[in-house]
């Protein structure tokens, strides 16, 4: 961890993509991304940076996304929206939609 933390914004306005998902402690299908979640970022490596967003304690991050159900996916780089789904999404499918959004290097 950096000593200096970096604010949501500042997350997803970077040139590295993040992967958001917007979750709640309460949320069954939320609690079943958890290991997907896991699975997808041992397969993508440092690639994509993923991170949790508590809907209950954030719910300005909720609302400025207009999140209205959880588990909600987003995929961010530069700020902008690349992709977002809400609901349990595989692993495969996760990996996939990364492999795709992301600029290829060589």
């Amino acid at each position: 961890m950096s000593t200096q933390p970096m604010t949501f914004n500042e997350l997803i306005s970077g040139d590295q993509p993040v992967l958001v998902d917007f979750f709640a402690t309460w949320c069954g299908p939320c609690q079943m991304m958890q290991p997907i979640l896991q699975d997808t970022a041992k397969q993508v490596g440092d690639k994509v940076k993923i991170i949790k967003v508590d809907v209950d304690k954030n719910p300005l991050a909720a609302s400025n996304f207009q999140v209205r159900g959880v588990p909600t996916l987003i995929l961010f780089q530069k700020g902008k929206i690349l992709w977002r789904q809400s609901g349990v999404v595989p692993a495969h499918q996760l990996v996939n939609v990364i492999n795709q959004n992301l600029p290829q290097t060589v």
